[in-house]
Order: structure tokens, then sequence, then C-alpha cells
């Protein structure tokens, strides 16, 4: 089977052999008893990852590589989880199958739809209606009203999606709503989108989640900066983040406290009650070296969330530091296929919804690995395609469908001179 695997040398053959090693040493790590858990895993993997790559390679003509890239991602992520917990990894698996589908639904859904950019008030009532249920149902988790329990087991996050509906809502404004403005002589048009993002930040200071306020705000900025303008808009965008970012420090205690930790990690106090999770997540990364401990070596269940927030340090504890540098480079290469894709992309509302999706991935993993190797303050963001969790799950599947479609021609669905720019 290697021989031929080998042979061919295609990308997804080549993803197949690391699945299959991986799960041998999973294998091992349970003194060679093969259980249904992790025969279920196995075969899940095998199928879901290699027929995934499989299909999409007969029905789009996109850039087929940006799958690959993120199968590579979530089966480090199974793997890990299924390490830390046999019962939380074939939940994961579940999330994959399911995050796969919607990634197939969105594609063929964006494919037949048309004149997606004239939907602007449908963008923005969407994400007020996912902001007000957030705040009327949401509960509060570590110092964030973010979640929505739905019952005993299953509860969804809003704002993963609401996430998805602002990248559309600022593709198109700029590619059909502004030019309207601007034809029936209304004058500094792009306060009209930035009023609309500050609300939605205003949103975000009441439920106290400035992680996805910082995301937000980098995809509009990012999108301001290369399509608008006005530079005036841009200056005093800017400004008003930075005094965002102050009060968002002297008005929430769990900002302080995060801060202080990132800080003063090391304090006798906080190491043992509130810097636990950076602490433990620093030791996992040095005890990883180079090479790591080997999979089911290290102690990474004692490090607070290692399956969602910091399973960056799990992984580099026992699969090595070198490997998290591979997950870097992986991240790297998804987002320089979305540049690229964007580059390509002929049509504008598309371009900047490549653009958007890559700045969101470049963000949250930014925001989630610079924050358990102590470079910036911990956000409790997770890390896309990789950390356990539904709503991470099927928002990244969403936003990856989304990003396949702008890698196509796209001429069957417009006229050059609307469309084009």
């Amino acid at each position: 089977m290697f021989d031929f695997v080998l042979k061919n040398r295609k990308p997804r053959n080549l993803l197949l052999i690391f699945e299959i090693l991986s799960i041998l040493l999973l294998f091992l790590f349970n003194n060679n008893h093969i259980d249904r858990y992790i025969v279920i895993l196995f075969l899940g993997l095998i199928l879901i990852v290699y027929v995934s790559n499989l299909v999409l390679g007969k029905v789009s003509s996109g850039d087929n590589y940006i799958f690959l890239l993120v199968s590579m991602l979530l089966s480090l992520g199974i793997i890990t989880i299924y390490r830390l917990s046999p019962a939380l990894g074939l939940k994961q698996l579940i999330w994959v199958l399911a995050g796969i589908l919607v990634f197939y639904i969105t594609y063929f859904a964006l494919r037949a739809v048309r004149k997606l950019e004239y939907m602007t008030a449908v963008y923005l009532g969407g994400s007020i209606f996912l902001f007000l249920i957030t705040l009327i149902f949401g509960q509060r988790t570590k110092g964030a009203i973010n979640w929505i329990k739905i019952s005993e087991n299953i509860s969804v996050q809003p704002s993963e999606f609401t996430k998805i509906l602002i990248i559309f809502l600022i593709a198109s404004f700029y590619t059909t709503f502004n030019k309207k403005l601007k034809k029936l002589n209304y004058t500094h048009t792009s306060f009209y989108l930035m009023a609309v993002m500050y609300v939605f930040v205003a949103f975000l200071f009441l439920q106290r989640d400035l992680g996805t306020v910082a995301i937000f705000m980098a995809i509009y900025t990012g999108i301001q900066f290369i399509y608008d303008e006005d530079r005036k808009a841009l200056a005093i965008n800017i400004g008003l983040m930075l005094f965002g970012a102050i009060a968002g420090y002297f008005l929430f205690s769990h900002v302080r406290n995060r801060v202080d930790i990132w800080l003063n990690p090391w304090t006798p106090q906080n190491v043992v009650n509130n810097a636990q999770q950076i602490v433990q997540s620093l030791f996992a990364i040095a005890d990883g070296s180079f090479f790591g401990q080997g999979i089911g070596v290290g102690y990474p269940s004692q490090i607070t969330y290692a399956y969602s927030d910091v399973i960056f340090s799990a992984i580099c504890e026992e699969m090595g530091v070198l490997t998290g540098i591979g997950i870097i480079m992986l991240y790297m290469l998804l987002i320089y296929r979305s540049i690229k894709i964007a580059l390509k992309q002929e049509y504008l509302f598309y371009r900047i919804l490549a653009i958007s999706i890559g700045i969101l991935f470049t963000v949250q993993a930014f925001l989630n690995i610079g924050g358990v190797i102590k470079l910036i303050p911990m956000t409790g963001l997770t890390l896309p395609f990789i950390s356990y969790g539904g709503s991470s799950m099927i928002s990244s599947f969403i936003a990856l469908g989304i990003l396949q479609v702008t890698s196509e021609d796209l001429s069957y669905k417009y006229d050059r001179g609307n469309s084009y720019e």
C-alpha cells in the first residue's frame, strides 16, 4: 500500500500516509488494544479526508490545495483531541463530518445564487439578529456572554456565524452600496459602514467579547485600507480602535486580569491562581523540545482547556516544536493561497470575500498561537480547524467553502460591465 502511495506522490496520498502512521501511534498508546472508538476514528479520518479531497478535485475547477491544507490541520486536531479524550475525539469527528457537509452545501449554494452583492440589508439584519439573541439568551463564559445553551450537551456561539455575515456585509458595501450612495450625491459615505461596525463593537462590548472585536475590526480595517478612498476615515477608524482598546482595558476586569497574566505570569500569586493555563502551556512547549515526547508520552491533559484554547501547546508537547512550526506554515500557506485567489479573481465582490477570509484565518490563528506562547495576551479564541468545538468548525468550513468558490472562474454568473473591476 505504501509503495502505491509513494509512486503516485499525490498530496492526498502523502496525507494518507501521515494519518496511517499517526493512528498506528495511537494504537501503541492504547497498548495494542484496538477498541471500537479508535477503529471508528481511523476509518472516519481516512474516508472523510481522502474521499473529500478526491471528490473536490472532480467538482471544482478552483484551488484544490486549500482543502488539502485544511485536511492536514483537522487531522492533527482530531488525533490530539482523541489522545486527550476519546469521547471528545469522536464528537470532533462528527463535527468535522458536519463541517465538510456544510462546506459542500456552501460551495454549491454560492455557485447557484446570483446577485449576492446586492443583499446588504440582509447581511446587516442577520448580524443584528444574531447579536440580539446572544444578549437575550446568551450565558457568561470566561468573562464573556457569547454562548447560547440549546440543551444539556449542545451550545452555539452565534458570533462565529456573525463573522461570515459581516464579511459579506463589507464586501457588498464596497461593491454596490457605496457606489449607490455616491450616485445619490451622498458625501462621506465611508462613515456609514464605519458607524455600523462600531454599533457591532458596542454589542460585543456589552457581551464583553473583545477577542471577536479584534477579528471584526481587523477584517474591516484591512478592507478599508485597500478599497476605501477616504484616508481620513481610515485614520479616524484607527484612532477609535486605539481608544476602544484602552477603554476595554479599564472597563473590564477580566481584560486587565489577562494583561496582568501576560506581563507577570511567574509571580507566586498568578502561578497558583490566574496564570496556571499560560504557565502550563509554556512548560508543555518546553517539554516537547524540537521532536516532542511522543504521542501518549507527554502530559498535555494537565493543561486547562488543552483540547480547545491551548491545543497548540498540547501538540507541541507530544509532537514537538517542529510540528508547531509546521502548523504555522500550513496557516501561512492557506493565507498565501487566499491572497493568490484574490489577486486572480476579477470580480470585486468575490475578491473582497477572498481577502476577508484570508484576514479572518490570519488574525484568529495569530491571536490563538500568540496567546499560548505569551507573545500577546490570551483571548480565548479557538485555533481554526484544530481546536475542539462545533460552532468554530462549522463557521470555518463555511468560510472555506466561500473561498473555494472565489477561486473559480465566475464568468458564468456576471456580465463584465457590472461586476468586474
